[in-house]
């Protein structure tokens, strides 16, 4: 009886994890919930990227966030004994390791480093939109016009009130920003797309592993070079974007967005920008206007109408 209970063990939880089975993940208000999981995860990233540049160079931080992040996905891998993916699938994840692992973290910590998380977050708030519309090239979706239009509905009212809040200047930053913001959502298009066929904590972990090449030289050159200045801030910083950020949230996203489509779970990122002006807030000290109530709402709504839209 042991013998059977433990054989069949595996089966059950890789088809929950990649949500294709009946039960729990696979559910839309599971996988909804999932997604906003690695939405709160996100959030974080950017106060927690300012607190690791008190301690850590740009160059320092992300390879030794990615290294971290690397060292737990690449554990779990081998103390559950996964076999490497087929080769057909190496492509979807040098894609991801390059938009989510090494991409998107460098260019926006580049970008942090004069721009505040209040002007850094438009670039959040045009992320959903960009993801559905990649999404709509490489797997075929086609969202209903409803979708479309509360979730430009929505994209205008996140960037109205995250440039309101930088005062509407642009900064040399924005083409760091914009840049990250079109390799993160072809990162985020192929992890959704591999996530139906293995577990999203797989898709991250290979893709982690992937860029390990690049990251081990990158953390040695750049360590030499950027002194390290070890801060409560800034250790503390460096624990949450190579572990929340880059791994746990990476995991839970992806698995969320297996389980509900890629255009419906990326149009909860909509909530992300407001949730990292509430951080900024706590964490960082910087101050909002009486606008973010009244975008929260806005964006709740536009929240609640894309998930409903049909495709």
């Amino acid at each position: 009886m042991r013998a059977q209970s433990s054989a069949t063990t595996p089966s059950r939880i890789a088809v929950g994890a990649t949500g294709t089975g009946t039960g729990g993940t696979s559910s839309g208000t599971s996988g909804t919930a999932l997604a906003a999981l690695g939405v709160v995860a996100f959030s974080l990233t950017f106060p927690a990227t300012a607190w690791g540049l008190e301690g850590f160079g740009p160059w320092s931080l992300i390879a030794v966030r990615s290294i971290l992040a690397a060292a737990v996905a690449g554990a779990c891998l081998i103390a559950l004994r996964v076999a490497p993916p087929e080769r057909r699938h190496w492509f979807g994840l040098a894609v991801v390791g390059a938009g989510v692992v090494l991409g998107f973290p460098l260019l926006t910590t580049l970008a942090l480093r004069t721009s505040t998380t209040a002007h850094a977050a438009v670039v959040v708030g045009l992320l959903p939109l960009t993801t559905a519309l990649l999404s709509a090239l490489r797997v075929g979706t086609r969202p209903s016009r409803t979708f479309w239009a509360a979730a430009l509905a929505g994209a205008a009212a996140v960037i109205a009130f995250t440039v309101q809040q930088s005062g509407g200047a642009l900064t040399s930053a924005d083409a760091y920003l914009f840049a990250a913001l079109l390799v993160c959502a072809a990162g985020y298009t192929e992890g959704g797309r591999l996530a139906r066929v293995m577990p999203g904590w797989q898709v991250i972990g290979w893709a982690l592993a992937l860029c390990l090449p690049l990251t081990v030289p990158m953390a040695a050159v750049a360590l030499s070079y950027e002194p390290v200045h070890w801060t409560a801030h800034g250790v503390t910083g460096l624990l949450w974007v190579a572990i929340g950020s880059q791994f746990l949230g990476l995991v839970v996203w992806y698995r969320g967005m297996a389980a509900i489509g890629i255009p419906k779970a990326s149009q909860l990122q909509l909530a992300q920008p407001l949730l990292t002006l509430v951080w900024s807030v706590l964490l960082l000290g910087e101050h909002l206007t009486v606008a973010a109530p009244l975008t929260a709402a806005a964006v709740l709504v536009c929240i609640a109408v894309t998930q409903r839209a049909r495709g």
